[in-house]
């Protein structure tokens, strides 16, 4: 559920001060852990380093992410792939097409 309009977007006020005090000539990474704050257009062009409860991802704000959160632009979990006999058989199918291919290109250069 969104948050009411009438009360405005939410932004970290310790975040906020730092962005304001912050200067966009040096490139230094501004540590948050407020994930839930909203991006305002005062944060466009710095980096924020955003926890994701391990460590802190890197997250360069342009124009187009005003509105969004914060924390949408740095995962918390690691996606690696799905399991089962089925994705066996498509990595496989796919490790002998590199294969083939990888002996059609030494063929070809012979």
């Amino acid at each position: 559920m969104s948050r009411s309009l009438k009360k405005g977007p939410y932004i970290d006020e310790k975040l906020l001060e730092k962005v304001l005090g912050a200067n966009k000539s040096q490139k230094t990474i501004i540590k948050t852990w407020a994930r839930h704050s909203s991006i305002s257009p005062e944060m466009v062009g710095y980096t924020f380093g955003v926890h994701n409860g391990k460590e802190f991802v890197p997250v360069y704000v342009s124009e187009d992410m005003v509105g969004h959160k914060l924390g949408e632009f740095a995962a918390t979990t690691k996606f690696s792939r799905h399991g089962g006999k089925m994705q066996r058989e498509i990595e496989a199918g796919a490790d002998q097409k590199e294969a083939a291919k990888v002996q059609a290109d030494i063929k070809g250069k012979k």
